[in-house]
Formats: C-alpha cells, sequence, structure tokens
C-alpha cells in the first residue's frame, strides 16, 4: 500500500496567489478531460443527517443496496494506494465517502480516480452517487459510484488546525465562516426558527403582517440619528427608517386592529457588541389593548420562540442561567432605582434637589439633564440596567423620554410604557399609545425644538401623522421587541455581530 497522501491547501511557503495558480491549472485539465468544472446540477436524493440518522444501526462491515445521490463540500482527503476517503459536508452535516479506484473504473471509466487524485482539492463541491455502507471501523460512509466535481473552488480553506479564528475575518468573509465552523450556521437556523414562531403565533392569534416604507419624508418613532439619502428623480431628502411606528399606526387609523411588522431598521449610530447600525425588530400594535396586555403579548411571543427553538425556558447565557418562566417581575423605574440607589425620586421637588443627590450615588453628566425624569432615567441607565440579569418589566417611564406614549392614568409626569429587560439588555419595549393629537402635537414640537438648537437624535413635526390621529385612533398598545438581541439570547451569543449574517464593518484599507 503506498503512502496517504492529503491534498490539504498547499505548503505554508505557498502563497494564495500560488494556491490559486494550481487550481486554476487543475480547472483547465478538468475541461480537457471533458469534465466541466462549473457544472448545472446534481440529483440529490439525500442529505447527511439524514443518512446518519436513518442507518444509526447499521452494522460495521455491512453496505445496503440503495442508491443515493448526495452533494457538498470536500472538507478532508486521503488517498492509499487504490482506496480513497473523503469528508463532505452538506448543510445538515457530513458523511465519510469510500472511494475504490476499481468501483469508479466500472462505473465510470479508467482514469476516473486519477483524475479524483489529481484535481480535487479540499474546499471542492462535489456531487456523488453510491450505495451506503458502514466501514469495518465503524464509519457510515457512501460508497461511490460515481462522482462529479461541481464546483472547482480556487482559494482554500482555513487551515484545518487553527481555523477561521480571527474574529474580524470571521464577520467580513462570513461564507468562509460558515463553512467551517458548524455552529454558526446552527446560530442562523435558530435564528429563522424564531422568527418563524413569532410570525406564527401571531397569525394564530389573527395578528396581520403590513409592509410598511423604509424611504420616509419625515424620520420618527424613536429617538435615533437617521441616515439620510436623496431622490433624484423627486428631487427631495428622505431618511432611512429609524422605526416602523408611525405607519403601522396610521392602519390602525384606518381601521385594521392587529398588525405587525417584522423588518430593518437603520440608525446612523455607533457599533458595539449590542448595536449595529442596520438591524431587525419587530413591531406590533393592538386596537382597544394598553401596555398591561402588551406585557402578556411579550411573555407569550419570547416564551413560545425559546419553546420552539430550545425546549425549554431555562436557559443558559455566558454561564449565567436564566429563567424564563412567566409571569416575569414587574417593577416601576423609580422603585428600581430607589433599590439599587437608595434614591427616593418620589420626594424629590427640584431639580437642583434631584442633581445633587443622584450627583451624591456617583451618578455622572447630569449636565445634560434639564428635568427630575431625565434625571431618574440616567440613575435608571448608569447604576440598574445592567443588574437585570432575569426577565424584568420595568414600569411607568418620565413623560420627558416618552414622547409616543400615553399619560398614565393615576401618577401625574409619567406615563404607561414598559421595558423588557433581560441579562443587562434591553430587549422590548411598549406603550399604551398615545392617541390625544393635541398632546402628541406639543410633544413632537418639543422634539423640534431640540432638533432646531442641534440635537441629532430629535426630529421634525410629522404633520401627516397627526393629520391622521386627527381622524381618530382607537386606545392602542404598541410593542418593539429588538430580534437581534432576543436571537442573541437564544443562541448564547456574545455579540450581535454573531447574529447577523453580514453585520456593518469598517471598509479595509
Amino acid at each position: 500500500m503506498s503512502k496517504p497522501s492529503d491534498s490539504a491547501p498547499a505548503q505554508p511557503s505557498s502563497t494564495l496567489e500560488d494556491i490559486r495558480a494550481t487550481r486554476l491549472d487543475k480547472v483547465d485539465k478538468l475541461k480537457q478531460a471533458g469534465c466541466n468544472p462549473y457544472a448545472y446540477r446534481w440529483e440529490v436524493s439525500h442529505h447527511a443527517a439524514e443518512l446518519q440518522r436513518q442507518f444509526a444501526d447499521l452494522p460495521s462491515g455491512a453496505e445496503v443496496e440503495l442508491e443515493v445521490g448526495l452533494a457538498g463540500r470536500i472538507m478532508a482527503r486521503r488517498f492509499m494506494g487504490k482506496l480513497a476517503f473523503a469528508t463532505l459536508q452538506d448543510e445538515t452535516g457530513t458523511i465519510q465517502l469510500y472511494l475504490e479506484k476499481q468501483r469508479l473504473a466500472d462505473h465510470m471509466d479508467a482514469e476516473a480516480f486519477k483524475r479524483l487524485d489529481k484535481l480535487m482539492d479540499t474546499g471542492d463541491i462535489v456531487g456523488v452517487r453510491g450505495t451506503v455502507k458502514r466501514t469495518e471501523k465503524g464509519e457510515l460512509s457512501i460508497a461511490v459510484s460515481e462522482y462529479a466535481i461541481l464546483t472547482k473552488s480556487l482559494l482554500p480553506l482555513p487551515d484545518k488546525w487553527h481555523g477561521l479564528t480571527d474574529v474580524e475575518k470571521r464577520y467580513r468573509q462570513r461564507y468562509v465562516d460558515l463553512i467551517v465552523n458548524p455552529e454558526v450556521r446552527e446560530t442562523f437556523r435558530r435564528r429563522a426558527l424564531i422568527t418563524a414562531a413569532i410570525r406564527r403565533y401571531l397569525d394564530q392569534q389573527d395578528f396581520i403582517e403590513i409592509e410598511t416604507p423604509v424611504l420616509q419624508l419625515e424620520a420618527g418613532g424613536a429617538e435615533a440619528r437617521p441616515f439620510i439619502t436623496y431622490h433624484n428623480t423627486l428631487e427631495m431628502q428622505m431618511y432611512l427608517r429609524i422605526a416602523t411606528e408611525l405607519h403601522l399606526k396610521r392602519l390602525i387609523v384606518g381601521g385594521f386592529e392587529k398588525v405587525f411588522e417584522l423588518g430593518r431598521v437603520f440608525r446612523n449610530e455607533g457599533i458595539s457588541t449590542r448595536h449595529n447600525p442596520e438591524f431587525t425588530t419587530i413591531e406590533i400594535y393592538q386596537a382597544y389593548a394598553d401596555y398591561q396586555d402588551m406585557m402578556a403579548l411579550t411573555e407569550n411571543l419570547i416564551v413560545t420562540a425559546a419553546e420552539t427553538v430550545l425546549g425549554t425556558l431555562k436557559i443558559d447565557y455566558q454561564g449565567t442561567e436564566i429563567d424564563l418562566t412567566p409571569p416575569w417581575q414587574r417593577i416601576t423605574m423609580w422603585e428600581v432605582v430607589q433599590q439599587k440607589t437608595g434614591l427616593d425620586f418620589s420626594q424629590f421637588t427640584t431639580l437642583d434637589e434631584a442633581k445633587a443627590a443622584a450627583d451624591q450615588a456617583g451618578i455622572v453628566d447630569l449636565e445634560k439633564c434639564d428635568s427630575i425624569g431625565k434625571v431618574l432615567n440616567e440613575a435608571f441607565e448608569q447604576k440598574v440596567e445592567a443588574t437585570l440579569m432575569q426577565p424584568t418589566f420595568v414600569l411607568d417611564y418620565p413623560v420627558e423620554i416618552s414622547p409616543l406614549a400615553k399619560p398614565h392614568r393615576s401618577q401625574p409626569g409619567l406615563v404607561e410604557r414598559f421595558e423588557l429587560f433581560i441579562v443587562g439588555r434591553e430587549t422590548a419595549n411598549s406603550f399604551s399609545e398615545l392617541t390625544d393629537p393635541i398632546d402628541q402635537r406639543q410633544r413632537l414640537e418639543l422634539q423640534a425644538e431640540r432638533k432646531a438648537a442641534g440635537d441629532l437624535e430629535a426630529h421634525s413635526v410629522d404633520e401627516d401623522f397627526l393629520t391622521a390621529l386627527e381622524h381618530g385612533m382607537p386606545p392602542t398598545g404598541g410593542l418593539g421587541i429588538g430580534i437581534d438581541r432576543l436571537v442573541m439570547l437564544l443562541t448564547n451569543a456574545a455579540s450581535i455581530r454573531d447574529v447577523i449574517a453580514f453585520p456593518v464593518l469598517k471598509a479595509e484599507k
């Protein structure tokens, strides 16, 4: 028996240009042999994981006379005289290919095994036909009778010992990341299951999904800096949406009672492990409901997603056990701030008094706060938010930071709003929506004044939205959930970039 050979990526001294040139030469040789190195199709009858399940009990040395067709990428290969082995990876997993020189000669031609040895590399996409067998060493395999190189790869996969360890390169070349890291593929499968489960649950509750404009004349529905673009034909400035809220509310005005949209929004802000300028949210609006109803809906949606994807409500996130079993904790903002800092904001009557107490508690950046409510919010964000590991609804926010929420029915200066925090991150945001057009105009005009004063996250008055409200909007509960952060939670991902297939990255120089 001759010495095993493996066409693992070229010698360390080889450059990518050398490897590419060698593989281009193999492309030419495949063409000369009458083989198309960039084929049109292959008949696939089975997948790797399916066969692994179906023949899990097949004894060693046994072969099943069932012809199967598979296709996928070659992840490893080794030749031992007249016998070769390769690992084929498809979307579902891997399976070994058992390649005998004589069998290939009988079903193809006398040169088939030689072409395989000389012209196939790891990274190539191949199609095979053959029967299922388990080798004497116990490896389930396809005894290949026919093969074709469907796509000849020109660039090598990362070294199998060192892998793709450069995190920046993983995000920048996500396609390679997906090839060599099965757990990354699993993350995006789970993401798809999560969004499908959410849509299915809402469909069962008689919500309908309606798409709203991405290009908008006024950016609104959140306090965020928008991306600005220009429509050449109409000769006007437009914005990429920062939220879907205001158009979905127009639909409620128009007579729909349960609407939602799961889609992309864009905010021209910083990038971090929690923030990407382009991200996915779901916003949901229900007529004749309030923020208490939205709390129940939030629990049901996230519980449904977790049970669908994980089959449990007790999950591990970065070493911390999170229990999603409802009902979740409910606590007002001022109560939780008092618990964590000792500051009782219900006792403050002046801004100076609140600032002085907050300063003593170690809260910084208070010079930008022009109301007691904003000092309360700073105290919460700086001292409380990161501590809320278990699911917690924080209720009843200051009116100054909630321009689209209805005034609290019993607490002056507050609005009926909650945010859901899990693992120290905001995961959902909800209001009893403001339906009074006069109150709404006053709040939007205050925002417009801030914009005129240079606040890049404040926005102009959306007159068309106010016109819609003046036609009458029923009492409405609204809810927004950050899909990316929810996927992070349910896939144990440390960074938002791990759950967005192609995150925004700084251009390479």
